[in-house]
């Protein structure tokens, strides 16, 4: 039975999923001209937000001011925030369609790509997502152990979640204090016998994924000079020929490796290297089966038969000593239970964010997709934006064309109703509104931003006052 005509009642939309393309959505679907709308976020985590709380490096708290607008669009009175609530475990794909005329999936990509090597799952690699969600507090990740004792450190990728990974090794003790990380991460990393950090790019500069603001800060390090071997840097004739036709932010970039090419260690407690044109062949162990060095392959730009610039192996290796290694060579999606997923895509197959029953398949009325798990993992914040336009002007649409399934119980009411009799400790949004106030409270008494809540049962017992 398709939706009825927008006067009759409003649209029901639940979002699963809060980080920005879950607002970003929610945004665009408050502002559909002649239709009253009421809209359910949907996060497995009692906080808000995402990435932006739990990605964003803690030292980086001016990309976090996003957070306003995201609070300005929860201020809508159609909106309500269920965190501490599960997809597929409190509400499943079958609920929701009882209750809402559309569902967005707006889960991100949460897990990371492998490498495909040899050796990647000895104990002292882990993968970037670990290390990150780790020490912003992640409530999954909490109690991962990293072994800061190590010496020498390897950071494999390119991406701004390397340098991210990088930076914060370096950082001091007084500088990691002065954020928002987890105290337990702060607790560890200032203990930290890291002296060397290597970040292994099998490209060159010129096709680096980090950004100009990302890389210009490892020149600005208080404790730590960064290293760039000058042949590593020097443009082969197919990246000078991408470099001429690249806009200035990539010419920045390179200008800005280039540079660092040409300085002298000054004698700061550590050195971040950053290396171009090495692969990781294998990660190998001691005889306890923990890492203790990586084999590097020496790499060559070529162009494919397509014409793309990829890389080959020369046969050159080299041997890299290291203690720890972080896995930084992008995410990918997991699967949501009975909602079509592409496992070689790593995403929910969709067609403009319409949900499609399987790759190249047909659409599944009202079921939409946004952000990394529609897109995959490429781009930053603000690039959400138009990413969720796009998959709710295709919900518009299909509303305006009556295609949208009529929910039998349509009344906020009676989703709420079935959400707190699975899930007693629900929270709402001013529930999490109270938390950000404390977390806020405990952080000034240090001077800091905040001190997180990093457990689920902190955050509960924080709200229930114990």
């Amino acid at each position: 039975m398709p939706m009825p005509d927008p006067s009759d009642r409003p649209l029901r939309v639940a979002i699963i999923g809060s980080g920005p393309a879950a607002f970003y959505a929610a945004e665009a679907v408050f502002k559909a001209p002649g239709r009253t709308v009421t809209i359910d976020m949907i996060d497995r985590l009692p906080t808000p937000y995402g990435l932006v709380r739990g990605g964003v490096a803690p030292d980086h708290q001016k990309i976090k001011s996003v957070i306003a607008i995201y609070e300005k669009i929860a201020a809508h009175p159609g909106f309500r925030f269920f965190g501490n609530v599960e997809f597929g475990r409190h509400v499943t794909r079958a609920d929701l369609q009882h209750y809402f005329h559309a569902i967005i999936y707006a889960t991100g990509a949460q897990t990371d790509r492998r490498l495909g090597i040899p050796g990647e799952d000895l104990e002292g690699s882990h993968s970037a997502t670990e290390f990150v969600a780790w020490y912003n507090g992640h409530p999954d990740f909490r109690d991962r152990r990293f072994d800061l004792s190590v010496e020498r450190v390897a950071v494999i990728g390119v991406g701004n979640v390397a340098i991210d990974v990088a930076r914060i090794l370096c950082l001091t003790p007084d500088e990691l204090s002065a954020t928002d990380m987890a105290d337990h991460a702060i607790a560890a990393l200032s203990l930290s016998r890291v002296k060397e950090i290597s970040i292994l790019g099998r490209r060159g500069p010129v096709q680096a994924a980090f950004t100009t603001v990302e890389v210009k800060e490892l020149g600005e390090l208080s404790a730590a000079d960064v290293c760039v071997r000058p042949d590593e840097v020097a443009l082969d004739p197919l990246s000078a020929a991408e470099l001429e036709a690249a806009r200035s932010a990539t010419r920045a970039k390179v200008e800005i490796v280039q540079e660092f090419s040409r300085r002298t260690p000054s004698g700061k407690p550590r050195r971040l290297h950053i290396r171009f044109l090495v692969s990781p062949h294998e990660v190998r162990g001691d005889a306890r089966g923990r890492v203790s060095e990586i084999e590097l392959v020496r790499t060559r730009l070529v162009k494919s038969p397509t014409g793309a610039i990829v890389t080959e192996p020369t046969g050159e290796t080299e041997v890299l000593p290291v203690g720890l290694v972080f896995r930084s060579v992008g995410y990918r999606g997991v699967p949501l239970e009975d909602v079509p997923f592409d496992e070689r895509a790593g995403l929910i197959p969709n067609a403009q964010g319409r949900v499609l029953d399987r790759a190249g398949g047909t659409p599944l009325a009202g079921h939409y997709a946004t952000g990394w798990i529609k897109r995959g993992p490429t781009g930053v914040i603000g690039n959400n934006k138009a990413d969720s336009v796009e998959t709710v002007n295709a919900l518009l649409a299909d509303a305006t064309a009556g295609v949208l399934p009529a929910p039998a119980e349509p009344g906020p009411a009676a989703f709420e109703a079935l959400v707190r009799q699975r899930q007693g400790a629900c929270v709402s949004f001013a529930d999490w509104k109270r938390l950000d106030t404390l977390e806020v409270e405990r952080g000034k008494a240090q001077g800091r931003p905040r001190v997180k809540f990093t457990s689920v049962e902190a955050m509960v017992g924080a709200l229930a006052g114990t």
